[in-house]
């Protein structure tokens, strides 16, 4: 009988030595076999060298760009277009070198993360400037001024345009990195994510929020200086095209407790817009004259928003008992109509067709005087932004 209990016991130890070695060893391969097999489904496996075998470490993301220069750059891109280029530098390789320190690649890949990525930097700066020209409309910078969200917009446009493309870049650069074209990687650490959700999750979102909050920061004190003293400017502006639109919205605000409603708001608003498109003949109006062709060319600005009245009403205004709106809840409302209705008109044919009121227009006032000067002279109307429309300042 004795003996029997010793074997039991023997055995128990046994087992749970056997339950201890298993965890540990999952808890320091990360599940990794030995043989690094890479099971890829369906009983499929890829023989992964050794190379391949990435051990992942904490690290915290420290990031090179200046809050206040980015704040800057992105409010008008196009004025400070070499700046943005050296943005986007600093950006991409701030996220790479994260994404590197964090897969504990070796001192001779890290120095070669910067050769990989000017591959890809000339594009990738024109891609981001363009995309973040067509989402940000620069000349409604005033009103977003006045409603508190100007830098916020266009930190909200940086963080949609950077996710992008940034998953693209850091898998690129890394399995070229790894001489790894599948890009096929068997990891093993702390935190193990892919590449992408690294750079996303650690660098891009923490980056965003600090420039986030520095915006709010920056918006505010820009609403409150907008209009400190009265202006008065001369300006020189050829108006083509008037829009005229209505919209309207409906929004409930709803109170509950313990997951049941106990009060609710309802407001409706509508409104009217006005909106004059054209160019600003202050910023570039050139008259050249061929005498070989006995053309007279005149080059104009890229057409823009010059004006934009939106005339808000409220329609219905039912407080619920606990008074759920407030002043935020009727200038957010005012902003998103106003955004809708530029929005509209930036997608719409309005700036094409103010070109050609403006060929109409320029041809009708000069055609007559120039050929009371030279006859046989034609007019012909050029545009500075290389014909891309509603490229803003």
């Amino acid at each position: 009988m004795g003996n029997t209990r010793a074997i039991l016991k023997f055995v128990v130890l046994i087992l749970l030595l056997g339950i201890a070695g298993v965890v540990i060893w999952k808890k320091f391969s990360n599940g990794v076999p030995t043989d690094y097999d890479f099971d890829v489904g369906e009983g499929g496996k890829v023989k992964i060298p050794k190379s391949m075998q990435i051990n992942y470490r904490d690290i915290d993301f420290k990031s090179t760009l200046s809050e206040q220069e980015v704040m800057k750059i992105m409010s008008n891109p196009t004025l400070y277009r070499r700046d943005f280029g050296k943005m986007v530098y600093q950006l991409n390789m701030d996220m790479l070198l994260h994404v590197g320190k964090r897969m504990n690649l070796p001192d001779s890949l890290m120095q070669n993360v910067e050769k990989e990525y000017r591959k890809h930097h000339n594009y990738l700066k024109d891609l981001y400037y363009f995309d973040i020209i067509a989402l940000k409309d620069t000349s409604s910078s005033m009103y977003e001024r006045w409603y508190d969200s100007d830098a916020s917009s266009s930190i909200e446009v940086l963080n949609e345009v950077s996710a992008k493309y940034t998953c693209f870049l850091v898998n690129h650069v890394m399995t070229s990195l790894l001489k790894n074209p599948k890009g096929l990687l068997s990891v093993k650490g702390n935190k193990v994510y892919s590449p992408c959700s690294v750079a996303m999750e650690e660098g891009l979102k923490p980056l965003v929020k600090r420039l986030e909050d520095r915006a709010v920061i920056e918006d505010f004190k820009k609403s409150k200086g907008i209009l400190e003293e009265r202006m008065e400017r001369v300006i020189g502006e050829l108006a083509t095209i008037e829009i005229r639109d209505k919209k309207g919205l409906t929004k409930e605000k709803a109170t509950k407790v313990w997951g049941y409603k106990v009060s609710t708001t309802e407001v409706e608003i509508t409104a009217i817009s006005v909106m004059k498109v054209g160019f600003k003949l202050d910023e570039y109006f050139e008259v050249n004259t061929d005498t070989k062709n006995r053309v007279v060319s005149v080059t104009l600005p890229e057409p823009k928003i010059l004006s934009h009245e939106v005339y808000p009403k409220v329609d219905k205004l039912d407080v619920g008992w606990m008074r759920e709106v407030s002043n935020e809840d009727f200038n957010d409302n005012f902003n998103l109509l106003r955004r809708e209705f530029r929005r509209d008109a930036m997608e719409s044919s309005a700036f094409n067709r103010s070109k050609k009121e403006a060929e109409k227009l320029l041809k009708n006032i000069m055609e007559p005087m120039v050929q009371s000067i030279h006859r046989g002279y034609t007019i012909q109307v050029n545009y500075r932004g290389g014909g891309v429309p509603n490229e803003f300042e």
